[in-house]
């Protein structure tokens, strides 16, 4: 028996890097993942990617989970009604495990400019996208979660504590997601059902490669000298699948977790088995500057 044979997951923005990682990861762990988002083939979405959810399931399945891809648009809450009404019947009833990694931001972060400079539209698309989808998706996916009185939601997020990120919208739509898990937290705890929110370090994504122009064969040869310190999508879906198999997880409930500190804790290892720390190598570089700041 793999540890999650019989768990029914649902991946929201699950089309290509953590997500993609993620969903994969549970796959491994032989879960049910549903596989939601925008890009489909024939109809991606406007983020100007080639990856698609079928690719992700077809992935998850091929690992040894069952992928089952759901196009949906978060922001459209009678999608995301259907959605959970679609699991409810497929599964009966069952929902373990809910992964909001909705963003769609990168292409709405404008890091050189302030925000009075920066276009508002922009801004405000970034908190539809990559916060109230997290809203909406939580809102339809507790009720299956409250009627069997167990369950894990976790928000994916950038950074674990609320130091300012470097771009208004961006720094507030990633503390929003970490404060949505501690809000949820304290309202769930009663019945039995745990949130927490997880960052990655520097994530050697899809989009992250094509940027540097390289490859996961070669990404070492990319310019930026941080990139060494970088990690694979599946870092942050081995410590999903950590979270989603500790049987003291109630214990985490409202906390800010990264993928650096659950691997020192369940000494699970990246793709290359090594093991990426953020954390230490941000400090060595100076990124922070001393607690009393964040």
């Amino acid at each position: 028996m793999k540890p999650l044979q019989g768990s029914v997951a649902l991946v929201a923005g699950a089309t290509r890097g953590a997500g993609r990682g993620i969903a994969v990861s549970l796959g491994e762990a032989g879960a049910t993942v549903y596989v939601t988002g925008r890009s489909v083939r024939g109809q991606l979405s406007d983020m100007a990617r080639t990856e698609t959810i079928e690719e992700t399931a077809e992935m998850v399945t091929a690992c040894g989970g069952h992928g089952i891809a759901v196009r949906v648009d978060h922001t459209k809450p009678e999608e995301v009604k259907a959605l959970f009404e679609r699991v409810k019947a497929e599964q009966n009833g069952q929902l373990d495990l809910l992964v909001n990694d909705i963003w769609g931001g990168d292409a709405l972060t404008a890091w050189e400019k302030p925000y009075w400079e920066q276009e508002l539209a922009s801004g405000l698309l970034m908190q539809e996208r990559a916060v109230h989808t997290h809203m909406i998706t939580s809102h339809y996916a507790t009720p299956l979660m409250l009627e069997r009185k167990k369950g894990l939601i976790i928000e994916i997020t950038d950074g674990i504590d609320y130091r300012y990120r470097g771009n208004l919208y961006y720094s507030l739509a990633k503390i929003s997601t970490i404060h949505l898990a501690q809000a949820m937290a304290a309202q769930l705890r009663p019945h039995g059902i745990t949130a927490v929110a997880l960052t990655p370090g520097f994530l050697r994504s899809e989009a992250m490669l094509d940027h540097f122009g390289v490859t996961e064969s070669t990404w070492r040869e990319a310019a930026d000298p941080h990139f060494i310190a970088s990690e694979t999508p599946a870092y942050i879906g081995r410590a999903v699948v950590a979270l989603a198999t500790d049987p003291a997880i109630a214990q985490k409930s409202g906390k800010t977790l990264s993928t650096w500190g659950l691997s020192d804790e369940y000494s699970f290892t990246d793709r290359d088995g090594s093991r990426p720390h953020w954390g230490r190598y941000a400090e060595e570089q100076g990124f922070y500057h001393s607690e009393e700041e964040a």
